[in-house]
């Protein structure tokens, strides 16, 4: 087995270890498991995916990300293209997936689960032809998503500080959502597609969402003054976002968004620009990725 581990050394709030410590550690954990492989470090935004086909084209069967949810999705989805299988070292602020996968945090201890761990297949989810493996949505989601990808320094200070700011500023628009066990319009807050049930840091927006079950969940959190949203966010916290009044929410494998202007919309954090209509669908058992036991 050749591995090839994508590191980004620009995850997180704040970077503890060098890029060269990463890379090291990221190597003798190779040495260890008597593995061949390499390491390479992203360069910006985008770069993951590319970095993750170029070690497939030099024979790597297994890949592994070490960065936060949009690095695990670029890596994920070039994992997926080419039938490899994938292992994450969480490094991020939320780690939505890798906190659903139930992975260790300490990077040693990932490494290891990565690269020798136990396999499991999970789903994917598509929107608009982009691949998911967590969380996608449009609405406050994607505005907020967008918020985040342009702070100069990250972190839960950081990112509370900004969404408090962007919760104050965002407009909520009118959505219809069609699938096959409903069809609705309904002016939403928030519209999250989910194939896992949080977003990441334990705030769960989909409690009825599982990784391998062939569903995703479509969540539309009704509009409500600003100071009702934050006191809502508490119930992403005790996963009961599900008993929030006028939220509708549907499990499905294919699902269609419209509304009468473009719709921004975000893949596992990452945001993208789409037409009037969004078609969504589940891609069951789509990733194979290592877990503990």
């Amino acid at each position: 087995m050749y591995v090839g581990i994508v590191i980004n050394p620009q995850a997180g709030p704040k970077q503890r270890v060098t890029i060269e410590a990463r890379c090291d550690l990221a190597r003798a954990a190779l040495r260890t498991q008597a593995t061949d492989g390499d390491a390479r470090v992203t360069s910006g935004r985008g770069t993951a995916r590319a970095l993750a086909r170029a070690l497939i084209d030099a024979g790597a069967t297994h890949l592994v990300a070490w960065g936060g949810d949009g690095t695990v999705n670029e890596v994920a989805a070039a994992a997926v293209d080419h039938g490899v299988s994938l292992g994450i070292v969480p490094g991020g602020t939320g780690n939505g997936l890798a906190r659903e996968l139930d992975l260790e945090h300490r990077p040693a201890a990932a490494l290891r689960t990565a690269l020798v761990g136990r396999e499991r297949v999970i789903d994917a989810g598509e929107i608009d032809g982009r691949v998911f493996f967590n969380v996608a949505g449009v609405g406050f989601d994607a505005w907020l998503a967008g918020v985040f990808n342009g702070l100069a320094h990250r972190g839960k200070a950081a990112y509370f500080v900004s969404g408090l700011r962007a919760l104050r500023e965002y407009q909520p628009r009118t959505y219809m959502v069609r699938t096959a066990q409903a069809s609705f319009r309904m002016s939403a807050f928030s519209l999250a597609v989910a194939n896992g049930r949080q977003y990441g840091s334990g705030a769960v927006i989909a409690p009825a969402a599982r990784l391998d079950d062939g569903r995703l969940q479509v969540v539309c959190v009704p509009p409500a003054p600003a100071w009702a949203q934050v006191w809502r966010a508490r119930r992403l916290f005790t996963g009961s976002v599900d008993r929030v009044p006028g939220i509708r929410i549907v499990s499905t494998d294919r699902a269609e968004v419209a509304s009468d202007q473009p719709l921004a919309f975000h893949v596992d954090g990452e945001v993208c620009s789409g037409g009037r209509h969004l078609l969504v669908r589940v891609l069951p058992n789509a990733l194979r990725v290592r877990v503990p036991g």
